[in-house]
């Protein structure tokens, strides 16, 4: 059902919004999760590192899907509060066929240029095999990918988060039941955790692509519309292109880092690939939280009602923060527990990075829910140069200092650049938030 945000108490409206997108960025983070923990506890240490390994790199091919979600999802919500709708769905059918030939360029160069990208962040030799193997799969498997994230950008943009919930609690389940499936019963390796996502992330794109065309249909338009509209890519462009920088180069900064800890050896890889995949969990479900917040802007901007924008910002925080008090108290008090679950007799070393890893983070998580939700607002507003100000300030203190303290504390200084770099960044993005055009409005 389609949900216009512009009515209503904004924290009510928010929460009953971002709750099933909080939801469904849990299963999805599932994917992830379930293939480091098969490969761990069915396979061994060193096929948690090789998927653990691989994960920076799919990130860069996740960031043009997320930025083609973004760029849809802004710019439809857009058109959704206006209730243009002929204009709407010409935003959806361009983002399709741009989104559609971008993929197609970007899984050749993934399947052409994969060895390199492997030796780019030293990957060490007893799990390159492994690592590229996992690699080639997933690129199969982008199409899937893409089509999923312009599919739940649209129903985030119509105000519906409950349907792509739906969907992936579905596939995720599904996922974790075939991985082990394929891995125990049928003795597969590590693409056996591959193919299990290729086939159920496949399955939940299918269907969510045809009732996103069917829930199209239901709503009227004037006229006979455009499938493709140059102005409007355009503007979608503008939104989508900063997103895909942002996802890039943190993608890009995550693989530089993910090259100083290879330097350490597998033991510190795999401990990291457990403590990163629950630390991503946390980031990306505030990420998502953030993209609802930007559709509630986005839908209120159109509808000319910036003052509720002041209001949605509070509300938002406060969401956030209510779900960091449990996640923070879990990771920290029983991060050595965590990090056995994807490993049942970790070495020692995979063991103590992990567990410092989920010690020193997590307790800022009070700090960056914060700029993700700011960050929300600009990018619903379309403020993306101040968007990108603050989180490239981010990216490149954590990477500038995870090179400099590895060489003095090990990966312990990996680790601390966290925290550094997300608090610079936070300031950065509440600034610009604070100097946004609803300032001189009353909330």
């Amino acid at each position: 059902m389609n949900k216009d945000l512009t009515v209503g108490k904004p924290e009510a409206v928010l929460w009953k919004f971002c709750l099933p997108l909080f939801g469904s960025i849990i299963f999805q983070q599932l994917y992830n999760i379930a293939d480091s923990l098969v490969a761990g506890k069915f396979i061994g240490e060193n096929a948690l590192a090789a998927v653990g390994n691989s994960y920076g790199i799919t990130m860069i091919f996740i960031a043009f899907a997320f930025g083609c979600n973004i760029g849809c999802s802004v710019i439809v919500s857009q058109f959704f509060g206006a209730k243009n709708y002929d204009d709407m769905k010409t935003a959806v059918y361009t983002t399709m066929i741009s989104g559609g030939i971008l993929c197609v360029a970007l899984m050749f160069f993934g399947l052409i240029c994969c060895d390199v990208l492997l030796e780019m962040i030293r990957t060490p030799e007893n799990i390159f095999a492994d690592s590229k193997l996992y690699l080639d799969i997933y690129m199969w498997g982008l199409p899937f990918l893409f089509f999923y994230n312009i599919a739940t950008g649209i129903f985030s943009a119509l105000g519906d988060s409950k349907t792509p919930f739906f969907f992936l609690a579905s596939s995720s389940i599904a996922n974790i039941l075939v991985d082990i499936l394929f891995v125990t019963s049928l003795h597969m390796g590590v693409d056996g955790v591959a193919w299990a996502t290729f086939i159920c992330q496949g399955c939940s794109c299918i269907l969510a692509i045809i009732v996103v065309l069917r829930r199209l249909t239901t709503v009227k338009t004037s006229n006979r519309i455009p499938v493709f509209s140059t102005t409007i890519f355009k503007k979608i462009v503008i939104v989508a292109v900063p997103s895909i920088l942002q996802q890039s180069f943190i993608s890009m900064g995550n693989i530089v880092i993910q090259g100083v800890i290879n330097g350490f050896g597998s033991g510190v890889i795999a401990g990291y690939s457990a403590a990163v995949k629950l630390n991503n969990l946390v980031i990306t479900s505030f990420t998502t939280i953030g993209n609802g917040i930007s559709n509630y802007t986005a839908q209120n901007i159109g509808a000319g009602i910036l003052e509720r924008v002041k209001s949605g910002f509070g509300a938002g925080v406060k969401m956030v923060w209510i779900i960091c008090i449990p996640l923070v108290m879990i990771y920290v008090i029983a991060s050595e527990s965590l990090v056995k679950i994807f490993v049942d007799t970790p070495s020692e070393i995979a063991l103590a990075s992990g567990a410092e890893f989920l010690r020193i983070v997590p307790p800022f998580y009070f700090i960056i829910s914060v700029k993700l939700v700011a960050d929300g607002i600009l990018r619903g507003a379309g403020l993306m140069k101040q968007f990108m100000i603050a989180t490239f300030m981010d990216l490149f203190i954590r990477v500038s200092l995870a090179v400099v303290l590895s060489e003095q504390f090990g990966y312990m200084g990996i680790w601390c650049s966290w925290p550094i770099g997300w608090g610079i960044a936070t300031v950065l993005s509440i600034l610009f938030y604070s100097n946004g055009p609803w300032r001189s409005r009353n909330s």
